[in-house]
């Protein structure tokens, strides 16, 4: 058994769709050994919903991994840790190509997280030979990863060590789960989809309130400023908090929410007591 088939081995696969998620998987913890052994978690932090899927097991897949600079440097420059991510994928016998592109204004997706200053390096990585992974994706099919780094990020946030062990033992940071929880509120919050509704970003705030985590206020609140969200002048209370998710709640599409997240969560059935009304209890059984 190889190191892919190793760790696809944890993975119940019944589909294709449901390979392609465990690979992708697979594959972006291939990438985040290549950044640590480039010495990149010097400079960064992981969160978003992967973060909280790797770290800490969040039972639905994620696409997209988001990192922040732990200080703001609009020089840094991603392509450094190119040769590092490539080595990692060469090393299993990946082919693999790797695109880098700057954003310096804001985007239609991202309109509630950029600020006008901000530079955002995307690196996307693209596999091309799924043909020959267990015999069970037909040829031609391609698999996209996406990573960010926040190059100008909100702070007041606390980050700790993360110990994965595979592919081979390291070591990765990640902030901690108060900030994680600050950073899906703020997408929560604010996220100006036009047409779609992110139903992962309720998926995971319902996690988040099950499991009783406390939100960082300072960091949210940071977070909402530096998007221009919030006035610097007042102070974010729980109770301001309550209030801005319960209107946000009164116009959330339930039925889209549930469309978007049900291909990232092995049993969809756990989606049939979302209503307004529930989002609304879990606002109230908030942790602080």
């Amino acid at each position: 058994m190889n190191i892919i088939e190793q760790m696809l081995s944890k993975y119940k696969i019944e589909s294709e769709d449901e390979l392609i998620n465990a690979l992708k998987e697979v594959y972006q913890e291939i990438a985040l050994l290549g950044l640590y052994r480039g010495g990149f978690f010097q400079k960064a932090a992981f969160y978003g919903g992967t973060a909280l899927r790797i770290v800490h097991g969040l039972d639905r897949f994620s696409e997209d991994m988001d990192f922040s600079l732990l200080s703001k440097d609009p020089s840094f420059d991603i392509e450094t840790y190119f040769p590092y991510v490539i080595d990692e994928f060469e090393a299993l016998g990946i082919k693999m190509t790797l695109r880098k592109k700057t954003k310096t204004q804001e985007s239609d997706i991202e309109s509630a997280f950029l600020k006008n200053d901000t530079s955002i390096h995307t690196l996307d990585i693209e596999i091309d030979d799924l043909s020959n992974i267990l015999g069970g994706v037909h040829s031609g099919k391609k698999l996209k990863i996406k990573f960010e780094v926040d190059t100008n990020p909100p702070l007041k946030f606390q980050t700790e060590a993360h110990t994965l062990l595979l592919p081979t033992t390291f070591n990765i940071v990640a902030m901690t789960l108060p900030n994680l929880y600050a950073g899906k509120l703020h997408a929560v919050l604010f996220r100006n989809w036009k047409t779609r509704v992110k139903g992962r970003d309720w998926y995971d705030f319902e996690w988040y309130v099950k499991r009783g985590v406390k939100v960082n206020l300072e960091h949210l609140q940071e977070r909402m400023q530096e998007s221009r969200n919030w006035d610097s002048k007042d102070t974010l209370t729980e109770e301001k908090l309550k209030t801005l998710l319960k209107e946000r709640i009164d116009t959330l599409d339930i039925e889209k929410a549930k469309e978007d997240v049900q291909v990232f969560v092995k049993d969809p059935s756990v989606l049939d007591l979302w209503s307004r009304d529930y989002f609304k209890l879990l606002t109230d059984r908030m942790a602080f």
